[in-house]
């Protein structure tokens, strides 16, 4: 069973190699599926972008189905109700090599996660055999309808209202719901309902219910591919049999199928940055300016090599989260654990989710950067990632109210650490120190803010932003630190040099960074000597040349025009 809730033990407790999944460890499946969607992606979808872009849906639709059929809508969901069930790890590969289909990527993702999931994980039997079989091969397209004019981030403050018919056999909805990712050509959405003024209610409503009309497509800045419409529920009878598990608990649906949703989106957005890093580079290789290309110039090699020690960073936190819902997946009895399987990673999935989007950010605008005016035109495809880049810290939550989420978990779970931490071991043995002062300056943080009555995170906000940020760290430089002493044990230093320098760089200028911001907000916390004491010995020089490091690390890339782990 999984009721209880999960700490973050990696805040307390060392981490083995072998607790942590890394890309290194995909096997024959993983490498299988990672294949078949690089093939349908590139084969199917990019040669249709341009119609997907001007909003030509039949082709959306068309290569829906398309997926289906080769079972990728199905992957992720459990073989008990007809899907393949082939884990988190694949789902993960799957949203990120689904990232080179830009806009399509939204509908799939849309379709699979947040649209699927809610009926998959949390609906009746008559539910499931009814409406599964037809999302599964794409011939039934979902929406998720949680956002209205009035609630989008307060997700609980909804006004949509479901009133009990005369008869007792419906419910009547009214309300609208607004940004709703594959409106256009859904004909299922999951709408989320206040029952008797207060109970949060999941609802299956089909598009040919009376009293259901779709609005116009919204005039975005990015994803024109994608379809959003606002859904005017007006009067619409909804039989009781199509509520998604019990009255008053939609809560636990919509959020824990958004902690998902948020591992998808960061998994893409790893897909996004990496594309971006090929183009970028493509660009510089053939690009020459005083009689070199850009490429040969060591600012721009700069930026290649930040761009690239942040992805795999990135990567490696993401697939370490796979791993673990994976794990907690596969203890699952019944439907009952299914909540509490994800609730136990929601602290994973928003640090993921905040990452990965804000790395992508610092890629896409570094790579736009390296084009020059180039990058501006929209001939060029990273104008178009520039642009489609930018919802990413606004959709599945704001990062800042995941940033508010993990530090009001953080501080209500709080354990202090009960095992003696072993920072002199493994291979990186400077960069497991910097790591056990920062785990040691979150314990001095949550220290201060119980101290100087600084709990109450809602109205702290600065201080939550930063207690997330710093743990975020950790599990960052952590996962990086892991993975490559992972990798050097099984095959050796000289075929893990790139990796090496990516974690010993990330390590040390991340912490700096946290170091700064946690002095700068001492005298909110009180001056509290042990958190001076920390943050002093973490802002400090080393005697390794990252000049030089950075240059390798770009050189590589810049050889092979493209991420290289």
């Amino acid at each position: 069973m999984l009721r209880e809730k999960k700490k973050q033990h990696y805040l307390t407790n060392d981490v083995e190699l072998d607790e942590v999944f890394i890309p290194e460890d995909f096997n024959q499946e993983h490498e299988m599926i990672k294949n078949l969607v690089e093939k349908f992606v590139v084969k199917d979808v990019r040669p249709s972008l341009d119609k997907i872009e001007n909003q030509q849906f039949d082709e959306t639709v068309r290569l829906m189905k398309e997926a289906g059929e080769l079972g990728l809508i199905s992957a992720d969901i459990p073989e008990a109700v007809g899907g393949l069930g082939l884990g988190k790890v694949s789902a993960t590969i799957l949203s990120e090599k689904m990232a080179l289909a830009r806009s399509f990527a939204i509908t799939f993702g849309g379709q699979t996660g947040i649209g699927a999931l809610p009926i998959a994980y949390f609906g009746t039997e008559k539910q499931k055999e009814k409406y599964l079989p037809e999302i599964l091969t794409g011939d039934l397209i979902t929406a998720y309808a949680l956002t209205e004019p009035g609630a989008g981030t307060d997700a609980m403050n909804i006004k949509t209202t479901a009133v009990p018919s005369e008869c007792s056999r419906f419910y009547i909805l009214n309300g609208e719901k607004q940004w709703i990712s594959n409106a256009g050509f859904a004909g299922l959405f999951i709408v989320f309902a206040k029952v008797e003024g207060d109970r949060f209610t999941a609802f299956i409503i089909e598009k040919n219910f009376d009293g259901v009309s779709i609005g116009p497509e919204e005039k975005k800045m990015g994803l024109k591919g994608s379809s959003t419409c606002s859904i005017l529920l007006d009067n619409v009878k909804v039989p009781k049999e199509n509520i998604i598990g019990e009255i008053g608990r939609g809560h636990i649906i919509a959020l824990n199928v958004l902690n998902l949703g948020r591992h998808k989106i960061a998994a893409t957005s790893l897909g996004t940055a990496k594309h971006a890093i090929e183009l970028a580079v493509g660009y510089a290789n053939q690009r020459k300016q005083f009689g070199q290309p850009l490429s040969s110039f060591h600012l721009i090699k700069d930026k290649i090599a930040d761009m690239a020690i942040k992805t795999y960073v990135n990567e490696s936190s993401i697939y370490r989260t796979a791993g673990l819902l994976e794990k907690s997946f596969n203890q699952i009895a019944d439907q009952d654990d299914v909540a509490s399987a994800i609730s136990n990673l929601a602290v994973e999935c928003s640090i993921n989710k905040v990452m990965s989007t804000e790395t992508l950010d610092f890629v896409v605008d570094e790579a736009l950067q390296m084009h020059g005016g180039y990058g501006y035109m929209a001939e060029y495809e990273i104008e178009t990632l520039y642009r489609d880049s930018r919802i990413t810290r606004i959709f599945e939550g704001t990062n800042e109210i995941n940033r508010l989420n993990i530090a009001l978990t953080l501080l209500k779970t709080y354990e202090k650490p009960f095992e003696k931490t072993r920072a002199q071991d493994g291979i990186l043995i400077e960069e497991r120190q910097t790591l056990h002062l920062l785990k040691n300056l979150y314990h001095a943080m949550i220290f201060s803010i119980q101290k100087y009555d600084l709990v109450k995170l809602n109205e702290e906000q600065e201080v939550a932003a930063f207690l997330a940020d710093l743990v975020s760290s950790i599990y960052a430089i952590e996962s990086a630190i892991l993975r490559t002493e992972k990798v050097i044990k099984l095959s050796g230093f000289d075929r893990n040099q790139q990796k090496l320098d990516y974690t010993i760089l990330y390590t040390h200028e991340q912490s700096q960074q946290v170091a700064i911001r946690a002095l700068n907000l001492l005298p909110h916390l009180g001056d509290e000597e042990s958190l001076s004491q920390l943050a002093c010995r973490l802002v400090r020089s080393s005697q390794k040349d990252f000049v030089k490091i950075k240059r390798r690390i770009a050189d590589i890339i810049i050889k092979e025009e493209k991420y290289r782990s």
